[in-house]
């Protein structure tokens, strides 16, 4: 597990044995995973636990905000 981006009590991973199609993790009080090229190219959320809303919210927009980045260390890690 490799964390790419640490941020505000959250901290967004990429696991090293993991599968297609791109995504991240993102670990706080709770779990949340994010498929970084959903509907229109744009990050999806694909699961969550132990959030609360806010928190949710905080790391939707951060994976957001950094989508190109985040793709671009996925597939460094994974080729």
């Amino acid at each position: 597990m490799v964390t790419i981006y640490p941020s505000e009590g959250l901290r967004i991973v990429i696991f090293l044995d993991d599968h297609e199609p791109a995504h991240v993790h993102v670990f706080g009080d709770g779990h949340a995973k994010n498929n970084l090229s959903g509907s229109g190219g744009r990050p999806e959320l694909v699961a969550f636990a132990g959030f609360k809303r806010g928190d949710l919210r905080k790391a939707m927009a951060i994976v957001s905000e950094r989508r190109d980045e985040f793709l671009a260390r996925w597939w460094a890690i994974h080729g």
